[in-house]
């Protein structure tokens, strides 16, 4: 059995401004400083390994709370493209539509989610069976969930935990079921799309 601990980096300025970070190497805030060093103790257990993002948002959530980790460019969100730091409420409605229905979406002069998913699947293929840590990004966990019928929203800091059955993850996406929050409350949710909180006026 496969166990992927999945955790979302820290805040940004960009998270926080609700802009689209996707491939652009934007550094943790203080905020974002301070989530990682409080996941120390939720990431006490023991991991068969350790992986992250190759952007230093998420290397440097996994050096605070946990130690060095195996840094892999296959973990990064989605390469946004020409709406790379676009704030959500400029973006045309197209554009939130598919982002909100997540499976179909390309980003223009971008990285669709199909290729998204196809390099990380890529990666959870080589993890092999036992207990491991991912320190990735919301649009990496919001792919791996949604092919277990999931579609949680893991704010910065966020921590949610996915078995993978014996048969593996699947390419097929299926349709999430929004079922709450696995971070702290205590943190606010800009208004942006399913990676920092519920889209405006849902």
């Amino acid at each position: 059995m496969v166990t992927l601990v999945l955790v979302r980096h820290g805040a940004t300025a960009w998270s926080e401004r609700g802009r689209l970070t996707g491939w652009r190497d934007i550094p943790l805030n203080r905020r974002g400083r301070d989530q990682a060093r409080r996941l120390r103790r939720r990431l006490s257990g023991s991991f068969d390994s350790v992986w992250s993002s190759d952007l230093r948002r998420a290397a440097d959530t996994a050096r605070l709370s946990i130690g060095e980790a195996r840094a892999d460019p296959r973990l990064r969100e989605l390469d946004f493209g020409s709406i790379e730091g676009a704030a959500w409420a400029s973006l045309p409605e197209r554009i939130r539509t598919g982002l909100v229905a997540f499976d179909g979406f390309r980003a223009p002069g971008g990285e669709s989610v199909a290729d998204l998913r196809a390099r990380v699947l890529g990666l959870i293929d080589e993890v092999g069976p036992g207990r491991h840590l991912l320190v990735t990004h919301g649009g990496v966990i919001r792919t791996l969930l949604r092919l277990r019928d999931r579609d949680v929203l893991v704010r910065p800091g966020g921590v949610v935990e996915l078995v993978v059955p014996g048969d593996g993850l699947t390419e097929q996406p299926r349709p999430g079921r929004h079922r709450g929050e696995d971070a702290p409350r205590s943190d606010p949710a800009p208004a942006g799309p399913p990676w920092w909180g519920r889209p405006p006026g849902s």
